[in-house]
């Protein structure tokens, strides 16, 4: 359950959030408008580009705090490194120009551990531009999604099979992700990182084997340790965060029970 804003923080900040038309960036402008804060949900589709610059000095013009939770269009090895580089850089410049004093950005849990992903790359390189920035910086590392388990599948399927190994998974609920990135964005700048998952460390085959059955999908999860994650080879703790994570309080089997299809 999503709380609202404590209303012992500050008011009446402006705040932008940068991909606040998607799944958490939606969540977050309704949690801090509850908070009585000023949002301005930033995306291409309401003309703000932070690619192109498009209407990105006019939208944090007066802003305190920036959240940016964009994403690649594309994972593809080149565009997704030219996706944050660009992006963050624009972001970044625009947060200098008009006086931004607490930039929040959404990384994830295990970047700089598996550098055979190039998405992961892109996001060790667009968190190494927030740090050089002079703007005060939270970075909130997070693990993989519950509505994100379907596509892992799909992705990780060969006919009726789907590979993966058995490593830890931890996967976190996005409205837990979106209630503690909107405390982050309302408190001071930690300039460091810090890390979230859900309260459950399961091996990755039996989440997915979960998922799986209560959609009443026929695939077979077959553990294999060999079997790459979006292209990266996985250790044993590759998806889980270290010791000081916060922790979501929705546990994977109750939202699996929420939201499975009925017969």
């Amino acid at each position: 359950m999503i709380e609202k804003i404590s209303e012992t923080e500050n008011k009446n900040m402006k705040i932008v959030i940068l991909g606040g038309t998607g799944l958490i960036g939606s969540k977050v402008v309704n949690l801090l408008h509850a908070g009585g804060h000023e949002v301005v949900a930033a995306s291409p589709s309401l003309g703000i580009n932070s690619i192109t610059g498009e209407g990105l000095t006019e939208a944090l013009t007066g802003a305190q705090v920036v959240v940016d939770v964009t994403n690649s269009p594309s994972f593809e090895d080149k565009a997704v490194l030219e996706f944050f580089e660009t992006s963050t850089g624009n972001v970044l410049a625009a947060e200098v120009k008009t006086g931004v004093s607490h930039h929040v950005a959404v990384s994830i849990v295990g970047t700089e551990a598996l550098p055979g992903s190039g998405y992961l790359r892109a996001k060790v390189a667009q968190e190494k531009l927030i740090k050089a920035s002079p703007i005060p910086y939270t970075i909130l590392r997070a693990t993989q999604f519950f509505e994100f388990v379907g596509r892992i599948a799909d992705e990780a399927t060969s006919g009726q099979a789907v590979h993966l190994p058995s490593v830890l998974f931890q996967p976190i609920f996005s409205d837990d992700l979106a209630a503690n990135l909107a405390k982050i964005a309302v408190g001071k700048p930690l300039n460091g990182i810090i890390e979230i998952a859900g309260p459950d460390a399961i091996p990755f085959d039996e989440v997915v084997r979960e998922y799986l059955a209560a959609h009443h999908d026929p695939r077979t999860v077959v553990a294999d340790e060999q079997a790459r994650y979006f292209g990266t080879t996985l250790e044993k703790r590759s998806l889980v965060p270290g010791e000081n994570a916060l922790l979501g309080s929705c546990h994977f089997a109750d939202w699996l029970s929420r939201t499975a299809p009925q017969r």
